[in-house]
């Protein structure tokens, strides 16, 4: 039976309780955060009741395969995230940081078509300036499911800066307008600059990228449409650039992609890029991160070498 109290003494607590339940939280399991902790799952079952009687709350219940929290505990998820991260932190950035020896791993979050556009010359300038450092690249839902940049499971995150989430800082990376992509041999559309009743009457790709919901990018499209007095069919909506790029490649349909990774896709596949009928405001790209990992030598290098590569990489030109 848990003790249900109204006040918590946190000098009476064990506070690697509190480490057990971030580890939880994050793997969504007790084997997963056993595995992390370098322990054993009993002891992780332990911890996790005795935190629960201290805070008189189930904190995390059994779903399906794994475990979901309370709503008391998902209230705590992103202060205890943020506790942790900046202890971390402090601990890393207490230490100098060379990057010629340095095996650290780097995580950044964007959508698929940044690892086609960015991610590639952003590799070139990490192993040479730290070859002993490891890169992964994960996907905006990851980032949204792990509580943003605040959990410290991702480094930094590419994306507009209407997008960055609370206590993070954002430094403007390039801007980018947009094009359409057409198969080589569309039937209709031939020219350069695609028409406005082409437009109309095309069926087009929509694309939602975090967790299949409408993106920054959609408002402002839909009031540049509107503008225009220009009309989108939507027949076909995907989580993905490349899904968009691979459709379009085969079928009539017509994919609103950046201009900066329409040449990528262009190369390997069989389509074609064309101007749109209206003028397309540029979008800006910014490099996000936590101000917990703001005065972090390594972190610090690293947003260095995410600015270098980003900025030099140029865009397709026509």
């Amino acid at each position: 039976m848990m003790t249900r109290i109204t006040g918590v003494n946190l000098s009476a607590i064990d506070l690697n309780l509190f480490l057990v339940l971030h580890a939880v939280l994050k793997s969504g399991s007790a084997t997963g955060a056993a595995k992390e902790l370098h322990v054993t799952q009993s002891a992780v079952s332990n911890a996790l009741a005795r935190l629960r009687d201290v805070l008189g709350d189930p904190l995390v219940v059994r779903s399906g395969r794994g475990l979901v929290p309370t709503p008391r505990c998902e209230a705590l998820r992103p202060l205890l995230a943020n506790a942790v991260g900046h202890l971390q932190a402090a601990l890393d950035g207490s230490h100098d940081f060379d990057p010629a020896t340095s095996t650290r791993a780097f995580t950044v979050a964007g959508a698929d078509h940044h690892g086609l556009s960015d991610v590639p010359a952003l590799v070139e300038r990490v192993s040479r300036r730290m070859p002993g450092a490891s890169l992964r690249v994960v996907s905006i839902d990851y980032l949204v499911e792990r509580d943003g940049l605040a959990s410290g499971e991702v480094d930094v995150a590419l994306g507009p800066p209407e997008a960055a989430g609370p206590g993070c800082i954002t430094e403007p990376l390039y801007s980018d307008d947009a094009v359409l992509l057409v198969r080589r041999d569309h039937p209709r559309i031939r020219g350069r600059t695609m028409t406005k009743a082409q437009y109309n009457t095309s069926k087009h790709i929509d694309l939602l990228l975090a967790q299949g919901r409408p993106g920054v990018g959609h408002h402002q499209h839909a009031r540049l449409l509107k503008d225009h007095g220009l009309t989108r069919e939507v027949g076909l909506a995907v989580p993905h650039f490349f899904a968009a790029a691979m459709a379009a490649a085969r079928t009539d349909l017509v994919a609103g992609v950046p201009r900066r990774v329409a040449r990528s896709f262009c190369e390997m596949l069989a389509l074609r890029a064309v101007e749109l009928p209206f003028a397309f405001p540029p979008m800006t790209t910014a490099l996000m991160w936590h101000t917990r990992t703001d005065a972090d030598l390594g972190a610090r290098y690293f947003r260095s070498l995410v600015t270098e590569a980003l900025r030099a990489r140029k865009p397709l030109k026509g």
